[in-house]
């Protein structure tokens, strides 16, 4: 967007403009592709059950992340479908698009 049009956006709508860009904006760089995913992640009341996307954001290369979706899909936690999403997803976006990457640890410390 140029900077003529984004200064004619802001004064026509100032509040959504604030909105859009203001304090406490939360970029999302993150990409669910699965629902049944994002679904069991939402839903956890149980207490934490790690997902298919939470293993891949341990990784610290594609290589680990492959390892990983293979490994998921041979023993049956993960459909062939799915397992094959991912692999296009890790192709064709990368790694940091499965969120930023975990640290040992960090759901005890609330990351």
């Amino acid at each position: 967007m140029s900077e003529h049009a984004y200064k004619e956006f802001r004064r026509n709508y100032r509040n959504l403009a604030e909105e859009l860009g203001g304090v406490g904006t939360v970029r999302i760089d993150a990409v669910r592709t699965s629902l049944r995913e994002a679904e069991k992640i939402a839903h956890s009341a149980q207490g934490y059950e790690p997902t298919t996307i939470d293993f891949i954001r341990r990784c610290e290369d594609d290589d680990q992340a492959l390892e990983i979706i293979n490994f998921l899909e041979e023993r049956g936690e993960i459909g062939s479908s799915h397992a094959q999403r991912l692999r296009v997803q890790l192709a064709e976006r990368g790694l940091g698009s499965f969120g930023k990457r975990r640290k040992p640890g960090c759901y005890e410390c609330g990351e």
